[in-house]
């Protein structure tokens, strides 16, 4: 069995690690280049890859000379852990049991990007890992195994990756050893009864107030750190917020109504937020910020 993985961020090397522990004969591994304007918080394939002796190219699999050798190696199988690029219908054709992909959540929902932000984001409370045939549509092909997580109300997008993680590493484990054998079920995709969401901007991050405290504070838990933050403005300054919680009352939507704690009304509810950050300042409990700033002021979209 010869494997090419596609490869990249914490599920692309934990999945990765679960087959070299199977014993699987990884031949290649496609993964990226760090990014300068990224935080990389997530563990390096391509250490893990050049640590077991296997070559490892940053180019994209798509490239002509990719290509090339993809079908000199003419791998068996092919899988893609994360990886950013989409895979051409000429590279799926290659491995001779299939090209698959792990996909963060219990799919067809959430089919598309940054799938566990956006589960966050809409206060989905379970979502998973899927491992899926790869075909010329995204996240559409036939499913060989899912595993379902929770996400807890008080689960910040981060906290959730890393069950999705663990979910991810649990279908390779059960799934790796069926697909060699040739024995793994292949389940089709109904996309009917799923949904389909896009990759996310940090300028996506910008607060509402009209919504309502639950959704907001959604928000905010969906895109905290390592993410790039949900965002407002207080008299045309940025201000990142980086924890909140929903709580009873009312208020005009952005108006500070009280400073300790920091309540700010919303367009249903009130959200206390609980620590933020001015633009080109440190991260700071929001009490601390909300000692200079008086019942009334609000905040604003720009």
């Amino acid at each position: 069995m010869k494997l090419i993985v596609c490869a990249y961020h914490n599920v692309g090397y934990r999945c990765l690690e679960e087959l070299l522990k199977q014993g699987a004969e990884v031949r290649l591994v496609f993964t990226h280049e760090d990014s300068p304007t990224e935080e990389i918080w997530f563990r390096s394939v391509r250490e893990l890859a050049e640590r077991h002796g296997i070559p490892c190219l940053t180019t994209d699999i798509n490239e002509p000379a990719s290509v090339a050798r993809v079908r000199v190696i003419a791998p068996d199988l092919l899988f893609s852990f994360y990886y950013r690029n989409m895979i051409r219908p000429e590279v799926l054709a290659i491995p001779r049991l299939g090209a698959l992909n792990l996909h963060g959540s219990y799919l067809p929902g959430y089919r598309g990007r940054v799938p566990v932000n956006w589960a966050v984001i809409n206060g989905e409370t379970e979502t998973g890992a899927t491992l899926h045939h790869m075909v010329a549509k995204p996240d559409a092909g036939d499913i060989v195994d899912r595993e379902k997580v929770a996400i807890e109300f008080t689960d910040t997008a981060f906290d959730v990756f890393n069950k999705v993680t663990e979910a991810a590493v649990t279908v390779i484990a059960r799934s790796y050893p069926l697909l060699a054998a040739g024995t793994a079920p292949r389940i089709p995709m109904n996309l009917a009864e799923g949904s389909y969401f896009g990759g996310r901007r940090p300028a996506d991050g910008l607060i509402d107030w009209t919504k309502s405290a639950v959704q907001i504070y959604n928000l905010v838990r969906g895109v905290t750190h390592p993410y790039p933050g949900a965002f407002t403005f207080l008299e045309g300054r940025k201000i990142l917020v980086w924890r909140a919680w929903p709580v009873e009352g009312s208020a005009a939507p952005g108006m500070i109504v009280s400073g300790n704690p920091l309540l700010v009304g919303t367009g249903e509810g009130l959200l206390e937020i609980r620590s933020l950050q001015a633009e080109g300042e440190e991260e700071v409990e929001a009490a601390r910020f909300a000692a200079a700033q008086p019942a009334g002021k609000r905040f604003a979209n720009s």
